[in-house]
């Protein structure tokens, strides 16, 4: 029995790449056409799709958004009772129906015509009503489902959602959308994080900065780097970074002095050493501490005046890393 399943899940995917492979094979001037549709849209592109279709054409939908394409999905019954209002002149339509006679999306595509409303369509049958009243159509067509009975939409569905892929990707990538543009997208992901946040938002301040000038003796600077708990002690002149002493160097020290009494931080610390300024953002910090091997980073600003300071637990408290 679970060997049955395993060949059988196996077979289901292979099919279903199969059917995405052959997608790409056959994408041609349609797809520019309506990639060319898109980019000249001065309003949103809505995708229309009944059942599975209403599902994948919810996931295009978020992928248009979050890639820089303003976009939203309407169901095709609740548009008939309301919603179409929410379709404007200025937009694109995108409507998914894999035997292209969806009666909900026929319903509602003379409307959408008269409102001067450009029509994508997705459907696995150019010669179908939806395909034949469009003004571009995309072939999602597929040999077979991954069902068994070649009934639901397995291997449809999932070639649907690549080429709604693909038309978000491509435009992605025509358009510069970078890195960023997608963090302010995703404030509160992970990524919107890394990239979002600056070393000024995280660093510690003030008080809870370890500082000591050069002459302090070593035990006294080793009672600061205790009492702030940053694994390290910036050593100042008048607030200008002078050097660093860490974790590591207490142990180097401890290897290569006997007695360490009489020795001074600005004997044993570690002049020029790295530093980020406050306004850079904190994966900058990540590159320096991670090329360097560094877990503990002093922050400053232009005139190398001390503002803060992070270490890797910090880095880690605001989940950068």
């Amino acid at each position: 029995m679970p060997n049955t399943l395993l060949n059988f899940a196996k077979k289901v995917i292979l099919t279903e790449a199969q059917a995405v492979s052959q997608l790409a094979d056959r994408l041609d001037q349609s797809f520019i056409d309506a990639c060319t549709l898109i980019q000249n849209c001065t309003g949103k592109v809505i995708l229309i799709g009944m059942g599975k279709s209403g599902h994948i054409g919810n996931k295009i939908a978020a992928t248009f958004a979050s890639t820089g394409t303003p976009a939203f999905a309407v169901h095709p019954g609740e548009a008939g009772h309301g919603d179409l209002g929410m379709i404007e002149q200025n937009d694109v339509a995108i409507c998914i129906s894999y035997s292209g006679e969806s009666d909900e999306i026929m319903t509602l595509v003379p409307v959408i015509k008269r409102l001067g409303v450009a029509i994508i369509a997705m459907t696995g049958n150019k010669n179908s009503a939806i395909g034949k009243i469009s003004d571009v159509h995309l072939d999602v067509s597929v040999e077979k489902e991954a069902c068994p009975h070649n009934l639901a939409p397995t291997s449809s569905t999932t070639v649907a959602l690549a080429m709604g892929d693909a038309l978000a990707v491509s435009l992605l990538n025509d358009k510069g959308f970078s890195p960023d543009d997608f963090a302010r997208s995703h404030p509160s992901g992970a990524l919107g994080r890394r990239l979002l946040t600056f070393v000024n938002n995280i660093m510690k301040t003030n008080d809870d900065i370890p500082i000591a000038n050069a002459d302090t003796k070593l035990l006294d600077a080793l009672l600061i780097m205790s009492q702030k708990a940053l694994g390290m002690v910036l050593i100042t002149n008048e607030n200008t970074l002078q050097g660093i002493f860490t974790d590591g160097d207490l142990r180097r020290v401890l290897e290569t002095h006997s007695n360490i009494q009489d020795l001074t931080i600005g004997e044993v610390m570690t002049s020029n050493c790295k530093s980020i300024l406050a306004d850079k953002p904190a994966m900058a910090a990540v590159a320096i501490m991670d090329k360097f091997n560094l877990n503990s980073l002093p922050v400053v600003d232009k005139n190398n005046q001390v503002l803060g300071a992070i270490n890797t637990h910090t880095l880690m408290q605001a989940k950068i890393i």
